[in-house]
């Protein structure tokens, strides 16, 4: 069993703290995990802010879709928070990034649907500039952006997000970029493959204690949770850290 994983906080530490804040990435680096994850959107007049969905949800019930209002707009009244009595706002990519720099944790960058190249550009154009792309990984469903983003960022980690094994898992091994899959999906002898050409396997999310105990045996890379930091052996067995 390996135990010297990189844990990667799911949208920040968002079990705690309301989900992609600026407050859920701090708790995050506190928490002591590795990485941070978060969904990079881009406001109509072009700031680059983090997100789970395309629509923003408010304390008031009211959403707003990110790409069709400008950023002082979505910033007008706090989020929905659900978890703690604070008043949260929603986070620029920068902010991200700064955060990211400060707790030294690996930047995990997901793209939802297709991003044209200029932002690809836009996005690690400035990760580059705030941080350091060698600690950025790029995560997306759609595999042209892995593709393109790629040739673009050489220096850019690759992961490819999916829920089982397709063709473009093959297509992985043969450019050289790492998986990042639903831990229901994987298998041993694809852990086997990838890391025998020396690429990383990740595994999403482990929100249980069986769950997180089932992604430690397989001996992967990066475990993605929005509960746990990490996990240690014992002399009587594996405990997992809340």
């Amino acid at each position: 069993m390996k135990h010297n994983v990189c844990f990667i906080a799911h949208r920040g530490y968002s079990s705690k703290f309301h989900p992609n804040t600026e407050e859920a990435f701090l708790g995050a680096i506190a928490h002591g995990s590795g990485g941070i994850e978060t969904d990079v959107h881009f406001t109509a007049d072009g700031v680059l802010v983090v997100n789970h969905n395309r629509e923003v949800r408010y304390f008031d019930g009211s959403e707003m879709l990110i790409a069709e209002h400008t950023y002082d707009e979505l910033t007008e009244k706090p989020l929905a928070n659900n978890h703690t009595d604070t008043k949260q706002y929603l986070c620029t990519f920068r902010r991200y990034l700064e955060i990211c720099r400060e707790g030294n944790m690996i930047a995990f960058i997901e793209f939802k649907g297709h991003f044209p190249d200029d932002r690809i550009r836009a996005a690690f154009e400035m990760a580059r500039e705030v941080y350091d792309l060698s600690m950025c990984s790029l995560q997306s469903f759609d595999f042209d952006n892995l593709v393109r983003s790629h040739a673009m960022y050489p220096e850019l980690g690759i992961m490819y997000t999916c829920r089982q094994h397709d063709e473009n898992v093959d297509r992985c091994l043969e450019l050289g970029f790492d998986i990042d899959m639903d831990y229901d999906g994987i298998d041993d002898d694809t852990i086997r493959q990838f890391h025998e050409r020396g690429l990383k396997v990740g595994l999403w999310t482990a929100n249980s204690v069986e769950a997180m105990e089932y992604c430690l045996a397989r001996g992967v890379d990066y475990i993605e949770s929005d509960v746990y930091c990490g996990a240690e052996v014992a002399e009587d067995g594996l405990h997992v850290k809340v």
